[in-house]
């Protein structure tokens, strides 16, 4: 009689479909990264991710179809990010907008790899009319969210201020935010949440009646 252990037999572990699927898409994100939308193709995906190309065309219409989901991927994952932030920050309003304002200044949002891919996504905006739609949709819905937490923070606030208040932080975080990728030796995450910050509080101060001329005080 053998009386020696048995190895247990290694099993066959099927990934499901949506294991599949994202794999594509987080494939796609770094060819995008890496080589620009004109080198992200069938095959530099699958290369990417290990698969061969009946696996992408089975579950996407092809590369077009395949990079508008990764942008809807790369999206999600920034939005989850700065809505765990706001959800940290605790109860009060104002610490609730200055987290949504900063989060944009740490990982995993400050990131050149999500700078370069999110560039290829830029850059098929003014070409592919899907893509346009959805940078609209996206952008339509951060803007939304910083004109909610403006409002929960000056109630007072007219919406329409709410909403050029909004535009306005958005345009400064995103300069600050590429900038920074592209170039980290200009100045630093904590210099970019401090002017992000006066910015904050300019606007909470000009819509609480007591505007005054605070450019000598940044």
């Amino acid at each position: 009689m053998n009386h020696r252990m048995q190895k247990p037999r290694a099993r066959f572990v099927r990934e499901t479909p949506d294991v599949r699927r994202q794999a594509l898409i987080e494939a796609t994100a770094r060819c995008l990264a890496e080589k620009g939308v004109g080198g992200t193709s069938v095959r530099a995906i699958c290369a990417q991710a290990g698969v061969s190309s009946g696996l992408l065309t089975h579950y996407f219409d092809g590369v077009d179809a395949l990079i508008l989901a990764t942008y809807v991927d790369v999206g999600a994952t920034v939005s989850a990010a700065l809505d765990q932030a706001v959800e940290a920050a605790g109860d009060d309003p104002r610490d609730r907008l200055r987290a949504c304002l900063q989060g944009n200044f740490r990982a995993p949002i400050l990131d050149p790899d999500l700078l370069a891919t999110w560039i290829a996504f830029w850059s098929l905006v003014k070409s592919d009319p899907a893509v346009a739609a959805l940078h609209a949709q996206i952008y339509a819905a951060s803007r939304a969210q910083l004109e909610a937490l403006l409002l929960a923070a000056v109630p007072e606030m007219p919406p329409a201020r709410a909403r050029l208040a909004a535009i306005s932080l958005t345009a400064l975080v995103d300069g600050l935010w590429l900038e920074l990728c592209l170039d980290p030796s200009t100045f630093s995450a904590e210099e970019a949440q401090a002017m992000v910050e006066r910015a904050m509080m300019l606007a909470l101060g000009q819509w609480r009646g007591d505007w005054v001329d605070q450019s000598d005080r940044l």
